[in-house]
């Protein structure tokens, strides 16, 4: 192994499609990381809309429109490691790599296919600066869910934590990290099932914002409870992890004839106690929950997980975290495992057969 240092940019957009994250990590690929900078560029709301546009598109850059559109998210994503590299200035020499996690349109692990959209070998030339990208697609060949690929990271960073230590991101969709006493051994990481997308998608459609800021709207009503225990008898929540999901999965299900506070309440306890049932699979109650994703500033949900789960939450800020760069330091660390040929995914986060590099190279020239 080697003890080289790598600088590396981060880029990650997703599921939630609220924007681009960058963040600056040092690290040896291994048990060294040292975050160094964050960055977030919301997207505009027209670019997000086309982006919607071509959500569960199984053809990809084969169809023309999605292509252009690859070339336009690609180009936003160099002008954003532009806007960056200003903003770390003078921690922004020397960078070794992009870990370009790009846009995830399709999802569907059962059919051994996921497509994200973003284009490495352009992104390589406009910055000129080697990418590293496709990240989920050898995993997904070989049998795995291609997801979720931040399990390997969150075990180096939670290296001083008591353990076992649960950290759940909640994006679009939610996932968990469980970490045992023996990190190497004990790791378990699935997706719960829905995250923000169901409640964004109701608050979209209900009332024109883009989220329910803090929770408040799910505050003021009143949940569907029968409603709620239906949506968790799907088959998804009973399969036993590796498991994952894609972010429209669940979108048939969204309720009907409510108000709009009454929508929100109940799509946000349906969040919860999927996160709450998804601990039932751990092999130990974990001490303490963090949580990252734009889910951890819903102070609704927040609660609603603790007095379900009955097992202290925190945002991963009080660990001195980034709750918003996470993801995209990630992928920076992936980058680096992954020009190294070392494992992304395991089978206890992804349910691969065996530990799995993955990822695709791509030089400037």
């Amino acid at each position: 192994m080697t003890n080289k240092l790598f600088k590396v940019i981060g880029l990650m957009s997703g599921t939630s499609m609220d924007g681009v994250d960058a963040a600056l990590v040092e690290t040896d690929g291994a048990d060294y990381v040292k975050p160094l900078s964050t960055m977030t560029v919301p997207y505009e709301a027209a670019f997000r809309g086309r982006l919607r546009r071509y959500l569960g598109n199984k053809e990809g850059v084969r169809d023309p429109e999605v292509a252009g559109f690859e070339r336009e998210l690609t180009e936003l994503h160099a002008t954003i490691v532009e806007k960056f590299l200003t903003h770390v200035n003078g921690l922004a020499n020397d960078i070794d790599l992009i870990g370009f996690h790009g846009q995830t349109i399709w999802h569907q692990p059962k059919k051994r296919a996921t497509i994200q959209i973003g284009d490495g070998a352009l992104l390589a030339r406009m910055t000129k600066i080697p990418v590293v990208c496709d990240f989920r697609s050898a995993d997904v060949e070989a049998g795995g869910n291609g997801a979720p690929l931040v399990p390997l990271y969150h075990r180096a960073l939670s290296a001083g934590l008591p353990k076992p230590v649960a950290i759940v991101n909640i994006g679009g969709v939610s996932n968990v990290t469980w970490i045992g006493e023996d990190p190497e051994k004990d790791l378990l990481a699935f997706d719960t099932g829905p995250g923000n997308a169901l409640i964004d998608d109701w608050m979209l459609g209900r009332t024109g914002k883009a989220y329910d800021e803090h929770g408040l709207l799910a505050s003021s009503g009143r949940p569907d409870t029968k409603l709620v225990e239906r949506f968790l008898t799907q088959a998804f929540f009973k399969k036993k992890p590796p498991k994952s999901v894609d972010r429209d999965a669940f979108r048939n299900l969204m309720p009907e004839g409510m108000t709009a506070a009454d929508g929100a309440a109940t799509l946000t306890l349906i969040t919860a106690q999927a996160i709450v049932q998804g601990l039932t699979f751990m092999p130990q109650k974990p001490l303490h929950l963090y949580v990252t994703g734009g889910g951890r500033l819903n102070a609704t949900l927040m609660r609603l997980i603790g007095e379900l789960s009955e097992i202290p939450v925190s945002p991963v800020e009080e660990l001195g975290w980034s709750g918003d760069g996470l993801e995209a330091e990630a992928f920076a660390y992936l980058a680096v495992r992954s020009h190294l040929g070392l494992p992304l995914s395991v089978p206890g986060t992804t349910g691969v057969p065996r530990p799995m590099t993955g990822g695709k190279f791509h030089q400037p020239g």
